[in-house]
C-alpha cells in the first residue's frame, strides 16, 4: 500500500463535497472500482485527478452527483446524501458533470436552446431563463450566439457550449471528465482558463485529465490507483518525487523532453523542469551546472 502525501489544509467550513470512506463495485463479485475513498473539496477548489485507465476516475465522478451510489461509505454534496432519493434533484442541480464526448450533452437544435434545455425542465421563468442563457454564453466565450445551429460548431465551441449548458444552472461544483482529450491544444488552453475563472467565483472543479501538463495548474492533485487513492498533495511534487513515474503515468512534455536532451542530472536536481517556462529557462542558462 502507498503512502499517501498529504495536502495541508485548515478549517474551511462544509465541504463542497465530500466523499467518506467509499467502495464502489459494479457487480457484488466484481473487484471495487473505488474502495476507502477519502477526498474534500470546498468551494474555489481545483482539484486535478489522474490515474491509467479502469483506475476508478470516472466512477469518481459519476457517484459525485448520484449517478452511481455508494455500497459503503457516502458522498455528501453540501448537506446532502446521494444514498437518500430525496435529494437526488437539489444534489444534480449543484453538482454538474461534463464528458469527453460533448456531443452526449447536446440536445438541443441552437445554441440558446441546448442551454436553456436544463432550465426548462426546472420550469425557471423565461425571462430569467434569456438572462442565465446569455450569461452561461458569454462566460464561455459565445456570446449572442444563441440562435445558431448546433451543427455548425467547432469541437471546441461544443465544448464550451456542454460548459455553458451546466453554467446556467448555477452548480456548485463542476466535474469535466476528459472534457480535452479531442480537443487542440490552444482549445485546451480556453478551456483551462474558464474553469480557472469559475473556481476563481467560487465554483469547485473536479478536474479528470490524462493530459499531465493540465494537472500542474490544479491547485491540489490526486492520483487513483486500481480504486484507491494513491497520492494526494501538491501536483509539481507528484512529478519531482516520483510518484508520476511509481504509478506508471506520464511525466509532462516539458520534463519528458528535459530528459530527452539530456541535461545534465546536476542540472535536473536542483532546477525545476515541468513545463515549458520551466524547460525555456534553463536551455537559456545553457543547461549548465
Amino acid at each position: 500500500m502507498m503512502v499517501l502525501h498529504e495536502a495541508g489544509a485548515g478549517v474551511r467550513g462544509t465541504p463542497a463535497l465530500h466523499f467518506q470512506q467509499v467502495e464502489f463495485r459494479y457487480t457484488p463479485d466484481a473487484p471495487p472500482a473505488l474502495s476507502g475513498v477519502e477526498l474534500v473539496i470546498h468551494s474555489g477548489d481545483i482539484i486535478a485527478v489522474v490515474g491509467r485507465n479502469g483506475s476508478g476516475k470516472s466512477t469518481l465522478a459519476r457517484l459525485a452527483n448520484g449517478l452511481l451510489r455508494p455500497q459503503y461509505g457516502c458522498v455528501r454534496v453540501g448537506d446532502y446524501d446521494t444514498r437518500d432519493d430525496g435529494s437526488l434533484r437539489f444534489i444534480r442541480a449543484r453538482v454538474g458533470i461534463v464528458f469527453q464526448d460533448p456531443d452526449s450533452q447536446i440536445v438541443g437544435s441552437s445554441v440558446g436552446d441546448d442551454v436553456a434545455f436544463g432550465l426548462e425542465n426546472l420550469g425557471v421563468p423565461r425571462m430569467e431563463m434569456q438572462m442565465r442563457v446569455a450569461a452561461a454564453l458569454e462566460a464561455v466565450g459565445l456570446p449572442g450566439m444563441e440562435s445558431v445551429p448546433v451543427g455548425q460548431l467547432s469541437g471546441g465551441e461544443r465544448q464550451r457550449l456542454a460548459i455553458a449548458g451546466l453554467l446556467a444552472l448555477e452548480p456548485r461544483v463542476l466535474i469535466v471528465d476528459e472534457p480535452t482529450s479531442m480537443l487542440d491544444r490552444p482549445t485546451r488552453m480556453q478551456v483551462r482558463s474558464l474553469l480557472q475563472g469559475l473556481a476563481a467565483r467560487g465554483t469547485a472543479v473536479l478536474w479528470i485529465t490524462q493530459h499531465m501538463e493540465e494537472a500542474l495548474w490544479a491547485g491540489r492533485l490526486v492520483a487513483l490507483e486500481a480504486g484507491r487513492v494513491a497520492y494526494e498533495g501538491y501536483p509539481p511534487a507528484f512529478f519531482l518525487e516520483g510518484w508520476a513515474d511509481q504509478l506508471g503515468l506520464d511525466q509532462p512534455p516539458a520534463a519528458r523532453l528535459a530528459r530527452r536532451l539530456r541535461l545534465p542530472q546536476s542540472v535536473l536536481s536542483r532546477r525545476r523542469v515541468l513545463t515549458e517556462d520551466d524547460l525555456v529557462s534553463v536551455l537559456r542558462e545553457g543547461g549548465h551546472a
